[in-house]
């Protein structure tokens, strides 16, 4: 029971919230409240927020003695020695039983999308992490599959406008926090990360300005699209457009000039700047979505 702390801790509960992009389908779809809908999504939601801790395990495991260089990651329980190897072998084993549990119940089609989301993140783990360009673009990819899975769950297809979205904002935060890496460990930042070495802030800094540019651009183009606003019944969604440009600087400005962007989820949870801006944005589409009914 003593150790049931350090279990929790390892299981990274704070960025469950990465997976709230499963929920992304059900919200743009219009399905919310579609019977049985936003309860598959959440099925969905739940599962992969067990499929990631196991994932967690894992990495950590194999990284131990990078994490040891990092000011922050040195923390964690299997770095700090809390969690041995048995512990470590049973978190994996329930979390992947629990995950693919979940995932069966919200929807049988939800299961290969899991299976590889796993070995997607698996072989990150093992070998593509060790590659520079390639190890953000499989992050992003993760983050893509649980778009997917969250439109498998309610049996909607993943439109191009949402695909290219989700990979482009995913892999703005990925680049993201490959600068902070860089620039918080600084000569310790090849021992913690060999894809590191090949990076460098100039570089990182003009790749987040191409994909801020793009992303802002795909959005901005998403809302006024005829098939968007033919589904939205209206040309509302692009009043949304300013709180996504400002959602990307506000997180530009923050990893620039505040050393935030190694940790997206905390970034969400507790500057006020991103929180109001995130809650004046799901108020707007909630507006646009069903403040009227075409």
């Amino acid at each position: 029971m003593a150790r049931v702390p350090a279990a929790l801790r390892e299981l990274r509960p704070r960025q469950w919230t990465k997976n709230l992009a499963v929920f992304a389908p059900l919200v743009f779809a219009r399905a919310v409240f579609v019977p049985g809908a936003a309860l598959a999504a959440t099925l969905t939601f739940l599962a992969f927020c067990a499929l990631a801790s196991g994932i967690y395990v894992v990495n950590d495991w194999v990284d131990q003695v990078q994490d040891r260089l990092h000011p922050e990651k040195k923390h964690r329980p299997i770095a700090a020695r809390e969690i041995g190897a048995v512990g470590a072998a049973a978190l994996v084993a329930v979390c992947w039983a629990v995950g693919g549990a979940l995932a069966a119940l919200a929807e049988p089609d939800v299961v290969p999308t899991v299976v590889a989301y796993l070995v997607v993140e698996l072989a990150y783990i093992f070998w593509l992490k060790r590659y520079v360009i390639v190890d953000a673009l499989v992050i992003a990819t993760g983050f893509v599959l649980r778009v997917f899975a969250g439109a498998e769950a309610i049996h909607v297809p993943v439109s191009n406008w949402l695909f290219l979205c989700a990979l482009l904002l995913a892999l703005f935060l990925a680049l993201a926090k490959r600068r902070h890496e860089l620039d918080s460990l600084e000569h310790h930042a090849h021992g913690h990360r060999p894809a590191l070495a090949d990076y460098s802030v100039p570089l990182l800094d003009q790749m987040l300005t191409i994909v801020a540019a793009s992303c802002i651009v795909a959005y901005a183009l998403y809302s006024v699209a005829p098939d968007t606003v033919e589904k939205m019944g209206s040309d509302r969604m692009k009043f949304t457009v300013p709180f996504v440009v400002y959602g990307i600087f506000r997180y530009l400005y923050l990893i620039v000039r505040k050393g935030a962007g190694g940790s997206p989820e905390r970034v969400l949870l507790s500057d006020p700047g991103t929180l109001v801006n995130l809650g004046l944005y799901l108020a707007t589409v909630g507006w646009v979505l069903w403040g009227h009914r075409p």
